[in-house]
């Protein structure tokens, strides 16, 4: 989802010791779309059913659009555009709970170390201890505030360091990790050095440290494996999407970092195994003894071996997570609630299928409504 890479369009101007300078976006401070579309979106939102707004509301937006081009959502539309954002998401398999969704209202900040420090909250505050909360913080979009983006993938990642034609820590973050050297960040060259957070405001690009006691770290055991142990793996407990576009009522707010959970395929069968990820396969199946012959699947046990230790160690720390079928059997059940009330739930049948024992979850065996067009309110990917 997105890219946790940044690739400056102009020259390095001179600017804070921790930032640098890139073009402003041209949008200026008009909405992304006309007034037409702002305003049929901003009525559909306001008649949804978790608002059904008044008659004088509806006109006061109207007539908002028309003139300036643009309204101010309240913090409760925001919240139910949110909400709904999160169940139109196709490619989310965890959002038979979207109703739960907290709002953090940030709109009102606007210097970059303000907007630091509130996505930093954010992470103490829905990590909770490793009891998860669904958290969404959402900071101003451009026709009511600075032109704000997150250019990190996700508020917490980790440092991919170029070695030749091999790296230190995850490849998928080289870019960003030499950005933020380029900035003035000092790394520690750790295979899971946590990356500071990057953020453009109004076309200035800087880097915040993000404190150890906001990242909630794992390491990884077995319960019938100790080797595993020994490998040295670990992971964060907060997954803080952080590259998406909140469209919501015809408003476009490009930096809402947003949590839910981890299920343990994403970090044991993607995250720690994908080969231009951190490519652990092999070194765990060694580890355990695994034949890696032609024949032996080995692959396959590593990765399931792989995956018991991550649902073991968050288990073990008390931190919220689930498994691929238990959160297939969740998403299933809710489809099948939402069509027998005759609603659709537009859904990407790759994204919620997992990355192993796909067959095994009743997902797989399953036709889904296609999303297209998007639903709104919906996560957008930012261009």
């Amino acid at each position: 989802m997105g890219s946790d890479s940044y690739t400056p369009t102009a020259p390095i101007r001179e600017s804070p010791e921790n930032s640098m300078t890139t073009p402003k976006p041209t949008a200026g401070r008009r909405s992304e779309l006309p007034p037409p579309d702002i305003e049929a979106e901003a009525v559909d939102l306001l008649s949804s059913h978790l608002l059904q707004s008044c008659p004088q509301r509806v006109a006061s937006v109207k007539a908002s659009i028309r003139t300036t081009g643009t309204y101010r959502q309240t913090t409760e539309e925001l919240l139910a555009a949110a909400r709904l954002a999160w169940r139109n998401h196709s490619r989310c398999v965890g959002r038979a709970i979207w109703h739960t969704l907290e709002l953090r209202d940030a709109r009102h900040l606007e210097s970059a170390d303000a907007i630091a420090a509130d996505c930093i909250a954010h992470l103490r505050q829905s990590t909770n201890g490793g009891k998860l909360r669904p958290t969404i913080t959402v900071f101003a979009e451009p026709s009511n505030g600075p032109t704000i983006a997150i250019l990190n993938r996700q508020l917490i990642g980790y440092a991919g360091y170029r070695d030749g034609d091999k790296y230190v820590g995850d490849p998928a973050n080289a870019e960003l990790t030499d950005l933020a050297i380029a900035l003035g960040w000092s790394p520690s060259s750790g295979r899971f050095d946590v990356l500071p957070l990057m953020l453009s405001i109004d076309g200035v690009v800087s880097w915040h440290d993000i404190p150890e006691d906001a990242v909630l770290r794992v390491a990884l055991t077995h319960p019938n494996y100790p080797q595993i142990a020994g490998l040295g793996l670990s992971w964060h407990a907060n997954p803080a999407v952080s590259n998406m576009v909140l469209a919501a009522g015809g408003l476009r707010y490009p930096a809402a970092p947003f949590t839910g959970w981890f299920v343990a395929t994403e970090i044991g069968a993607r995250d720690l195994t994908d080969g231009y990820r951190y490519n652990q396969l092999e070194t765990v199946a060694d580890a355990i003894g695994l034949s890696r012959g032609r024949s032996d699947l080995w692959k396959d046990r590593a990765m399931v071996i792989l995956t018991e230790s991550v649902l073991h160690s968050f288990a073990l720390a008390g931190i919220t997570i689930t498994d691929h079928h238990r959160v297939g059997h969740q998403f299933a059940n809710f489809v099948t609630r939402e069509e027998q009330c005759g609603r659709h739930v537009p859904t990407d049948w790759s994204w919620v299928n997992p990355p192993m024992s796909a067959s095994a979850v009743p997902t797989f065996h399953r036709l889904f409504e296609q999303p297209q067009p998007t639903p709104l309110p919906n996560f957008l990917r930012r261009e």
